[in-house]
């Protein structure tokens, strides 16, 4: 057996415990009542208490959650969970479509009252040669999936509904507009992120650091404790996500060097789009060193971008505004607006 046909199988293995455990804990998972009023599913961790048994009889209703309390920046943790769900809405399905050709099921975007989701432009079945890229498509979709349900299930009856997406593959979707900023692609050209690894890697860049600097940056304004720590757990997981994704840059960017510097290109593309303050990295470090983890020199620590400096990135513009880029109608919720730079 080759080195490459073992590393498949153990990937393979794994990703079959892993959706062991996660059936387990589907089924098993006890509700934990969250002081805003939040339903918030165990999903296990080191929490060595027993679940409490759920009485039989006549089964009730969800409770809406109470929108409180407040956070610093006015918004409530309802609005700050919804708000990474729009997120999370928009990383399940380009890494559905990639990894396995099909999207989200139906039963996870409706919102209130069956309230209708937005379309999904665009989105197919990666061209994926590299085995191990493959693998981790499949295993980051697997993990964004159950995203959704964890912060659907959390938010109960306030879940948004998924607003429209753009993850097409044409001259003006946001893909290639993204790839235009950042100078890998001339006016009019198609950046395909489904076409082969390399832009496979690259449009999963684009997400992943924002992802981790999205929830690095909610987590001071999460004012319940146990919705705080369903976010940190969240954003542990984007942090893996995006070392995998940096990782395999790095060592296919080993042989092949413009593809190191499309990371620096696309994050030098960000940092315009977010304000004047440094706070991207690419895959590269000084000289030919490596950079997996993008951490803030002084205190080790990833960094974190407020909600607008998201929307900045999300919407593929600097300036206040409420739709465009990958959510060219908006995003739903109370939290819409990217900021002024």
């Amino acid at each position: 057996m080759t080195d490459e046909t073992q590393m498949v199988a153990a990937l393979d293995a794994r990703a079959r415990r892993r959706e062991e455990r996660r059936d387990f804990f589907r089924a098993f998972g006890a509700v934990a009542a969250v002081g805003s009023g939040l339903a918030l599913t165990s999903c296990g961790g080191n929490d060595s208490s027993s679940p409490t048994p759920t009485p039989t009889g006549t089964a009730t209703a969800t409770p809406t959650p109470t929108p409180t309390p407040t956070n610093s920046s006015g918004f409530t943790d309802i609005d700050v969970l919804n708000f990474a769900l729009n997120l999370e809405y928009l990383e399940a399905q380009f890494y559905a479509f990639a990894a396995n050709g099909a999207g989200l099921a139906s039963t996870l975007l409706t919102g209130p009252s069956g309230t209708t989701p937005g379309a999904v432009t665009g989105g197919r079945k990666a061209n994926l040669t590299d085995p191990v890229v493959a693998n981790y498509a499949r295993e980051i979709a697997q993990d964004e999936v159950a995203h959704v349900e964890f912060l659907r299930n959390a938010l109960g009856s306030t879940a948004i509904a998924m607003p429209a997406l753009d993850i097409s593959a044409t001259a003006t979707s946001a893909f290639s507009n993204a790839a235009r900023a950042a100078g890998l692609i001339g006016q009019g050209a198609t950046f395909d992120p489904y076409a082969n690894d390399d832009n496979f890697l690259l449009a999963a860049f684009l997400f992943e650091d924002v992802g981790v600097t999205a929830y690095r940056g909610a987590l001071g304004g999460i004012a319940n404790a146990l919705i705080r720590q369903a976010a940190a757990g969240i954003l542990a997981t984007e942090a893996y996500h995006a070392a995998m994704i940096r990782e395999a840059l790095y060592t296919r960017g080993v042989s092949t060097p413009t593809l190191i510097d499309a990371t620096e290109a696309i994050s030098n593309a960000r940092d315009t789009l977010d304000g004047p303050t440094d706070i991207d990295q690419g895959v590269r470090a000084i000289g030919d060193r490596s950079n997996i983890m993008p951490f803030d020199a002084t205190t080790g620590l990833p960094y974190g971008r407020t909600t607008g400096q998201v929307l900045n990135i999300a919407f593929l513009n600097r300036n206040a505004v409420t739709s465009g880029g990958f959510f060219p109608s908006g995003v739903n919720g109370n939290i819409k607006t990217s900021a002024a730079n």
